[in-house]
């Protein structure tokens, strides 16, 4: 048991590592990107499929509340299908339709999608392709195959490709680099 969990903390270690090699310039773009954007006045809209909704409800958290420092609120809105809305949305569409309805009533011009997909799925495809008609900038978190994307995104959309392969390591990186986010906007609004 003890070899395990050893082994466990080895694995998600070398996870940070390899991530650590290859996306501090991704980050420093991202934090640019989704700053200039709170500073517009625009928000920033977040959606993460299956376990991946965790990250983006901390996310979206992080920025309506706070990080560490006590701040003003972040314009900040969770895609879900919860409650009577996300029942309502479902009993007339598939889920992909009703999320893509979620989206186009709150997404408005100039601001940032972030999405969190480790894996391929059709909702968060659609949900990109609704982001490119409407030409709104994707942050996409992802894994190691995000070959999906391909063609989907553009040379100005940002995609964090983390480079593990398991989908629990890339959620844990995925929550590091939330974190980092965070903290990083914070600093560069409030450092002074």
């Amino acid at each position: 048991m003890l070899d395990r969990i050893k082994a466990l903390y080895e694995e998600s270690i070398k996870g940070h590592i390899a991530t650590a090699a290859v996306i501090p310039e991704i980050l420093a773009k991202t934090t640019n990107e989704l700053t200039q954007c709170l500073l517009r006045g625009n928000k920033i809209v977040v959606f993460g499929y299956g376990r991946s909704t965790s990250n983006a409800q901390l996310l979206v958290a992080n920025l309506i509340n706070r990080y560490q420092l006590a701040r003003p609120s972040f314009p900040a809105i969770l895609l879900g299908l919860d409650g009577v809305v996300g029942a309502a949305l479902i009993s007339d569409n598939s889920v992909s339709e009703a999320y893509q309805k979620q989206f186009n009533a709150v997404v408005n011009s100039g601001d940032i999608f972030v999405i969190l997909t480790p894996d391929t799925e059709e909702v968060s495809l659609s949900l990109i392709r609704c982001a490119k008609d409407k030409d709104i900038l994707v942050v996409a978190l992802t894994g190691d195959k995000s070959d999906h994307l391909n063609g989907l995104l553009d040379e100005n959309d940002i995609n964090i490709a983390v480079p593990v392969q398991k989908e629990v390591r890339i959620l844990e990186q995925h929550l590091f680099i939330i974190n980092t986010l965070c903290e990083l906007i914070d600093f560069s609004l409030f450092s002074h």
